[in-house]
């Protein structure tokens, strides 16, 4: 499929077994040459050093890696110091987010916001890097007002940032509403849709309450139903997803950003149905 952006997200894990299934994931998911693979940052840095490992494992086997960043624990230093690994190592993009503390640290460190953390980038390091955010189109669970968190993304972009990647959702018109009022904002960068594929229904309500993301109730209702038939939730998963992204990319969304939980399956049979060219 042209002229749409495709990407994949994954965490690093921090198994050998895990290692050697990403490996696998990875290897399956470059065939529809997507334009990066990010990799997660956990609370503080917590899994720094996992990220930075795989990060640099997916680039040197060609593929085009993005690091998420954070400054939360992590010291200005520590940042700059990663940051000039990833420069070194060819790395050209940074996904950018807010920095959250790991747990029991207090008023021990200081939150560096993303429009911060972007400004601190291209202070530094000038044009080296592009910079993708977060946006939230069902808004951020912490954001004081739905106004606010649209003048806190323009502040992103203000700051250097070229696009933004978004929460994941399940109702269509929340992101087409939100792309049109930050538009009215003054904010006319791309910002891609983030999709998480339904593959565990126990997981996906942790995740979804634990970050605000709405799960419509038919959705909630049937995968209720289908209790432990991992076949049937499986299967309308990926009809719902499809169809959900579908819409997406024939109203004008810029392309997609998979959140894949380093599956293979269901992410690779999403890209087949939505017509992306996967190589032999």
């Amino acid at each position: 499929m042209k002229n749409h952006h495709l990407s994949f997200e994954f965490f690093p894990p921090k198994t050998p077994e895990g290692r050697e299934k990403l490996r696998n994931t990875r290897s399956q998911l470059a065939k529809f040459n997507p334009e990066f693979f990010s990799v997660t940052y956990g609370a503080g840095g917590s899994t720094r050093e996992f990220t930075r490992d795989i990060v640099l494992e997916i680039q040197a086997a060609g593929s085009s890696a993005s690091p998420h960043l954070s400054i939360g624990g992590d010291g200005k230093e520590s940042a700059l110091e990663l940051l000039q690994s990833y420069k070194n190592a060819g790395i050209n993009r940074i996904v950018t987010l807010r920095g959250d503390l790991p747990s029991g640290m207090g008023d021990a460190a200081q939150l560096v916001y993303a429009n911060e953390l972007v400004a601190f980038i291209r202070e530094h390091f000038g044009d080296t890097f592009e910079l993708l955010v977060a946006a939230y189109p069902e808004i951020h669970p912490e954001a004081e007002s739905y106004e606010k968190d649209i003048y806190w993304l323009g502040k992103k972009f203000e700051a250097g940032a070229s696009r933004a990647i978004t929460q994941y959702f399940y109702n269509t018109d929340s992101y087409f509403y939100f792309v049109d009022q930050c538009l009215k904002a003054g904010i006319d960068q791309p910002i891609i849709p983030g999709i998480m594929p339904i593959i565990n229904y126990q997981n996906l309500i942790r995740f979804s309450d634990n970050c605000g993301a709405d799960i419509p109730r038919w959705i909630r209702q049937r995968l209720q139903q289908y209790g432990n038939d991992m076949d049937s939730i499986k299967s309308f998963g990926l009809e719902v997803v499809t169809n959900l992204c579908e819409k997406l990319l024939a109203n004008g969304a810029p392309g997609l950003h998979f959140y894949t939980m380093n599956q293979v399956e269901a992410n690779a049979a999403l890209c087949r149905n939505l017509g992306f060219t996967e190589a032999s």
